[in-house]
Order: structure tokens, then C-alpha cells, then sequence
């Protein structure tokens, strides 16, 4: 049997049985990983000798009668999680040499769970784009089209889990990073709420891995089924030991339903900053029809739900506040020089960029103040409401564009052009506020490209999208393997 593209449930229930061990799986995944990704580039850093000995070691622990959730899972991790012994770059050229000395706690929560880890996956340069792809490493391509991209910054592991290449990956999340490479690969990921999973040791080098609490910034699961992306959760949730796991136990509250007839649920396909072209909002519609046909209640549209426009502004400004940290001097003045010319009119995506990059504290206190109005409308909609489905990009994966400049590029939506980085305004509709978001297949484009939704639930009630996300795998199926 092959079982490159089982579920984690699945071969998790075939080790316990001992129809399979992970010896054999992982040189299952190995081979696969041998063939196959000299066209993909997805595993940048293989770590075939360490999985094949932790194998081992699952093996044996599970001959003596232990069991872990993960216990001889083939999984990967992205490259920008610290990985003892293994290099980590956020391909950045200066760093390709960089070694830490210990493992991220996400990667520790692996290792204890038993997961057999193979290696890390691509990203872009600094995790700072929408595909994947850097100097050190090279270019990863989706596996559904090699012309394409698999999505950034988390591209690398959606196109693993893609291809077969191990059940489970983990990620990152801060600006779709881990939403939009599940939507252009056709796979499941879930952006957590804000806070609920530790982030220590995903860190740029050469930077110490302290505890520290990221704004807007996430970790999370990806997977090839909703119920494989609980389990990964369960795994990965929990706060800092060092820090409010001190003092802190986490116990996330069941979702609200079990039965699809049970949910409440908003449908949106329009933003007002930015079109949704004709093969997401297919796939909207797919969703919205099983969502109805399964008796949800399903509207298009509430006075409660708060400003997409103002959220839009209000995300691109925190997103961009700290991207000119540490820019020279000279070049972050000719910021402020720029950003000082605009008209006090032009409430633009671009502007809102521009403003964002030079942000004063006093002035990123005023933004973050209207986030807390927008969380507070969150949670006056969710008193109504269980989920929302809308876009997670207004399009499925694009061709490869390697322009170094990324003002230059544009996204094609249905023949006309729009700038590279408005197709964030969807990802930061949950990022901004810190909700919980979970991206599930929804269709193919008339291409045969997966196109993909995100289900956005209220805060800390991760659960809730997730179960909806599984409730709908059931509907309009999930994951297919490309062909």
C-alpha cells in the first residue's frame, strides 16, 4: 500500500495496528521526496539521516507500548522555525550559514508528540512576499502547475503537503502566509488566534530565539484534511512555557455546533478596496450552496459586521509599521519625505503602506486603539454569527514573478491589473483583529487550479471554523492529490 497521501489520522490508526511502521514510512517519504521534488523545490533542507534514526526511535518507543499523538508521523517544518543542527535563513543570503544551537518550541512540540521531522521547507526572502522563493534556495513551484506559485511565505510546506511529501507541515502566518499557500495548492491550514500557539524560535537570524509577544504574527498548522489540522492544533497550542505558561494552562472551548444545520453563517465574496475575480468567487458560491443545502443559516450581509475598508487601512499600517525598522538611515528619511507629501485625502492601500512604514508610536497607539473598536465589533458580530466564508486572495495561484521590485509586479484579476500587495486585504480581514481562521479547498478554477476559502471564527473559539471546515470536507470533499 502506498501511504504517501494518508492522512495523519489514518497512518497514526495503521502504526497502532502495526500494519505499517515508521521506519517504513519515512523511507516512504523519503523516496518520494528523492523523485519527485527536483521539479517542486519544495524541501530546501532535507534531514533524511536524523528522520530515518527518530523513526527508529518511534518504532521502539511504540514496541515498549508508548503512544503520542504524533508518534512515527513524516512531517516538515518551514525553514524559518530554528531546527538544532540545521541552518536557518529566511533566505537571506548573509545568513545561509547560520546555525542554532536549539530547537524551536514548535519544533520541540513535534519531536515530544513522536513526529519524525524530514526537513524544512522553502520561503521567500525574509518571509516578506506571496511566493517562495530566494537566492539560497531557488524557486519552489506549485505542483498543480510548475509556472505558478505555490504561495508565500509558507509556500514551501503547502506544496510538500501537496505533493506527498509527509502528512503534516507547520508554518506561519502574518499576512496569509499560511492561508494563501493552502488556497493555491489545494490544501487545509489554520491560522490560529492570535497568542494561542508559542513563537519562540521563529526568529530571522542571527536574532536570539527569546519569548517574545509578536503583533499580528502567528504559527500554525497545514495539513490535507480539516480533522488533520486539530490534531496538529492540539499539538501546537499552548503558551510559552517560559513566559505565561508559567502560570497558564490552555483549554480551548468545544466548537459551538456539531451539525452544518446548526451554524450561523456570513458569506462575502466583495471587497470594496479590491475586486474577487470569477474563479474565487466560484468558489465562495460552492461553499455558500453546501452551507444552505446542509441548512445553515446563511446571509450575504449584516449591519454588524464591521468596516472592510477601515479594517483594510487599519491592517496595511500595522503590517507595515515595522517592515522600516531597521532601515538605513538615509533610505527611511526618504520614507518620511514621501509619506509626508501625501494628500491627507488619499486613504489608498499604497498610502496606508507608505504611512504605515514611518509610523510614530503615538501614531501606532491611534491605530491600534480603532483595532480594539474593530475587535470589539467582532465580538458583537459573533454574537449573531458563527463563521464567516469570504476570499483568501482575490485569485488562484499566479505565474511565477521574480521582479525585484515588488511595487512593480500586479496581480491579474479577470483581465485587469491591480498592485501586487492589495491581494492582502482578505488575509488581514482575520489578521488585524486576531481571529482565528481556517483555509479548506473549495473548487478548481476553470484552469484546474485548487482555489480555496478561509472560514473566520470568533476569537479563541478555534474550534468553531475548524469543526465547520471539517463539516464541509464531508459536503464538497477536500484534498485531491495533483495529477
Amino acid at each position: 500500500m502506498e501511504w504517501s497521501f494518508q492522512t495523519a489520522e489514518k497512518l497514526a490508526a495503521a502504526l497502532r495496528a502495526g500494519e505499517v511502521t515508521a521506519a517504513e514510512l519515512t523511507d516512504e517519504a523519503i523516496a518520494r521526496i528523492e523523485r519527485d521534488d527536483k521539479a517542486i523545490n519544495a524541501i530546501c533542507v532535507p534531514d533524511f539521516d536524523r528522520a530515518r534514526a527518530a523513526a527508529r526511535g518511534a518504532d521502539q518507543a511504540r514496541a515498549r507500548g508508548e503512544d503520542r499523538p504524533l508518534l512515527g508521523i513524516p512531517v516538515t517544518v518551514k525553514e524559518s522555525y530554528n531546527v538544532a543542527g540545521l541552518p536557518t535563513t529566511w533566505g537571506m543570503p548573509l545568513h545561509r550559514n547560520y546555525l542554532p544551537a536549539e530547537d524551536a518550541v514548535q519544533v520541540s512540540r513535534l519531536k515530544a508528540a513522536g513526529a519524525v521531522v524530514l526537513g524544512k521547507t522553502n520561503v521567500p526572502l525574509g518571509l516578506q512576499d506571496v511566493q517562495s522563493f530566494n537566492e539560497i534556495y531557488g524557486t519552489t513551484n506549485n505542483p498543480w502547475d510548475h509556472a505558478r506559485t505555490p504561495g508565500g511565505s509558507s509556500g514551501g510546506s503547502a506544496a510538500a503537503l501537496a505533493a506527498g511529501f509527509g502528512a503534516l507541515s507547520i508554518g506561519s502566518d502574518m499576512a496569509g502566509s499560511l492561508r494563501t499557500p493552502a488556497h493555491f495548492c489545494g490544501v487545509y491550514a489554520h491560522k490560529p488566534t492570535l497568542g494561542l500557539a508559542a513563537i519562540r524560535g521563529m526568529v530571522p537570524p542571527p536574532a536570539p530565539a527569546l519569548p517574545a509577544d509578536h503583533d499580528l504574527a502567528v504559527v500554525g498548522p497545514m495539513a490535507r484534511t480539516a480533522r488533520d489540522l486539530t490534531l496538529l492544533l492540539d499539538v501546537m497550542a499552548g503558551p510559552d512555557p517560559l513566559t505565561l505558561g508559567v502560570a497558564h494552562e490552555l483549554r480551548l472551548p468545544p466548537a459551538r455546533h456539531e451539525r452544518l444545520c446548526d451554524f450561523r453563517v456570513l458569506v462575502l465574496d466583495n471587497h470594496p478596496l479590491i475586486p474577487t475575480g470569477s474563479a474565487v468567487r466560484a468558489g465562495v458560491d460552492r461553499v455558500a450552496d453546501a452551507l444552505v443545502d446542509g441548512g445553515a443559516r446563511v446571509e450575504r450581509r449584516s449591519p454588524l459586521l464591521p468596516d472592510l475598508a477601515e479594517a483594510a487601512l487599519i491592517y496595511r499600517q500595522l503590517l507595515f509599521s515595522g517592515s522600516a525598522a531597521h532601515f538605513p538611515v538615509e533610505a527611511y528619511e526618504q520614507l518620511r519625505s514621501r509619506a509626508a507629501g501625501l494628500s491627507p485625502d488619499d486613504q489608498s492601500l499604497n498610502a496606508a503602506m507608505l504611512r504605515g512604514m514611518v509610523l510614530s508610536h503615538r501614531d501606532w497607539i491611534e491605530a491600534n486603539s480603532r483595532r480594539e473598536l474593530h475587535r470589539h465589533g467582532w465580538r458583537q458580530f459573533f454574537g449573531e454569527f458563527d463563521a464567516v466564508v469570504c476570499p483568501i486572495t482575490p485569485t488562484p495561484a499566479f505565474p511565477h514573478d521574480h521582479n525585484p521590485d515588488p511595487r512593480e509586479r500586479r496581480i491579474d484579476i479577470d483581465g485587469v491589473e491591480y498592485p501586487y500587495f492589495d491581494q492582502l486585504v482578505w488575509a488581514g480581514l482575520a489578521t488585524m483583529p486576531g481571529l482565528p481562521a481556517t483555509a479548506v479547498p473549495a473548487s478548481r478554477s476553470p484552469e484546474g487550479l485548487p482555489v480555496g476559502v478561509q472560514l473566520i471564527g470568533p476569537m479563541f473559539e478555534d474550534r468553531t471554523p475548524l469543526r465547520l471546515a471539517e463539516l464541509l470536507e464531508q459536503k464538497i470533499g477536500g484534498f485531491q492529490s495533483p495529477k
